[in-house]
């Protein structure tokens, strides 16, 4: 039973710990962990596999376990400038921790879903890693609208270009690229005309 409150204790904290990548760029109210995994969960599961040939559960499943490292070793940004390698090596390690929290066909199926993630080695695997970049990029689109700094969040769009691998989540880009560059010229044409 302690294993159980244990991992359950895991998973408050990637509730209650905000994206440091918001935080740091002073976001009001940031995204938890829990609240990017979810949103890329929903999106997984619902996506139309007409347009993307994947399975649904399994990619589902793969965004919720992407990021539950994180509930040990926290969110590391790029400006924490921790090597790659040292990165993996402390989240598979943490991995290894939650997967000795979990009944044994549970926890191997959650170590083998974040390896697949790390590998990026079937469709699934590609596709969730580019709704982990979408979701971050329209999560940025989102609060540049609701904190008024159009554009101001622009080194997050810079960091995914030309870098998704499916066609499909390289057309929800393009469409948020579209209606990003559009809000923001209607919003200099707001702040030009309030000049006068």
């Amino acid at each position: 039973m302690e294993s159980f409150f244990a991992f359950a204790g895991l998973l408050k904290s990637l509730k209650t710990t905000k994206r440091r990548g918001w935080i740091l760029r002073n976001v009001q109210q940031p995204e938890s962990i829990a609240d990017h995994m979810y949103r890329m969960a929903m999106l997984a599961l619902t996506v139309d596999t007409a347009k993307c040939p994947v399975n649904r559960e399994h990619c589902a499943k793969m965004a919720l376990v992407h990021d539950l490292a994180e509930s040990i070793v926290g969110d590391i940004a790029p400006c924490d400038n921790v090597p790659k390698a040292e990165k993996q090596r402390r989240e598979l390690e943490a991995m290894g921790t939650i997967q000795n929290l979990l009944p044994k066909e549970a926890g191997e199926e959650v170590m083998a879903l974040f390896q697949e993630y790390e590998a990026a080695s079937t469709d699934e695997a590609k596709f969730v890693k580019d709704l982990d970049k979408f979701d971050m990029v329209l999560q940025a689109y989102e609060y540049e609208q609701a904190d008024s700094r159009p554009g101001g969040l622009q080194e997050f769009f810079d960091s995914v270009e030309g870098r998704f691998q499916t066609t499909l989540v390289k057309q929800w880009a393009e469409e948020l690229h579209i209606k990003r560059q559009d809000w923001i010229h209607c919003q200099s044409r707001v702040d030009e005309a309030e000049k006068q």
